[in-house]
């Protein structure tokens, strides 16, 4: 994800957490990206596009529009490319750029795309306004966050909740929010858009949904808690015992008697 510094992503760069990424978005693709459509033949830009796991289900989906997509990590996006070559996408092309910092001219895209990169920002608003900037008169943004405050599970589990804890102060000793979603409205506003609007969109998997369970509960957000394992308990934040509980708890959660929900935020809005 673009942020100020690559360090500041708080789950890293590993061959792991480019895995997860990718079984993040495989899960979550018809929840969140049924409607992700731009007007053709738009130029699109988007920002924290990170190893690719959004930026090719969008593009595919929008296969009239050209693309162009941004992230700090060169790293990532060499990644990103390969991925794209490897799907047959001619309509994206990667570019290393800082959000803070867009390497465009005013007015230069139709339209702005940004799923799961506030949350690594220290000044989300800052940065909103950065995109603004290059959004044509009329342009929209949409927006994806998630927030990690809004995980219910059973069985319930202090210990788990604790190590769900452990990210979010973490992320935010970093200068990041990983409970931003809840904030996309107000965000958006004070950044000068126009008419935004948010639809909260509800991950559910119980025995009913295995699949989801597997790919969402285990696959994604487990395996994003227990990523930062070594820097919460390395840290002091939390006791192993305690930690190695909360992640059998979370497992256990994706059981067949088990439940797990999480809410992402879907927001649009438009330049005036």
């Amino acid at each position: 994800m673009s942020t100020s510094t690559a360090a500041d992503y708080v789950h890293g760069y590993s061959g792991a957490e480019a895995q997860r990424l990718r079984d993040q978005a495989s899960a979550l693709d018809r929840l969140l990206h049924h409607d992700t459509l731009f007007d053709p033949p738009g130029l699109v830009l988007e920002v924290g596009c990170g190893t690719g796991a959004q930026t090719v289900i969008v593009a595919r989906q929008n296969a009239q529009c050209r693309f162009v997509s941004l992230d700090i990590s060169r790293q990532s996006l060499t990644t990103a490319t390969q991925r794209t070559h490897d799907l047959g996408l001619s309509n994206v092309t990667f570019e290393v750029g800082d959000v803070y910092r867009l390497p465009f001219h005013d007015g230069a895209f139709d339209h702005v795309f940004v799923c799961f990169l506030l949350e690594h920002l220290s000044r989300p608003t800052e940065a909103l306004r950065s995109l603004r900037r290059v959004l044509k008169p009329g342009g929209s943004i949409t927006v994806i966050e998630g927030d990690h405050g809004s995980a219910y599970y059973h069985p319930r589990s202090d210990a788990a909740q604790a190590t769900i804890r452990c990210l979010i102060d973490l992320q935010a000793a970093m200068g990041g929010n990983s409970l931003i979603g809840r904030e996309l409205y107000p965000l958006l506003v004070a950044a000068g858009f126009h008419q935004p609007q948010v639809e909260p969109r509800v991950v559910y998997a119980d025995g009913g949904r295995p699949e989801m369970a597997d790919y969402f509960t285990r696959r994604t957000f487990t395996a994003m808690v227990e990523g930062v394992r070594d820097q919460a308990i390395g840290r002091g934040l939390i006791p192993p015992e305690t930690w190695e509980q909360g992640i059998r708890d979370l497992h256990r959660t994706a059981e067949p008697d088990g439940t797990f929900s999480y809410t992402f935020f879907k927001a649009r809005a438009l330049k005036e």
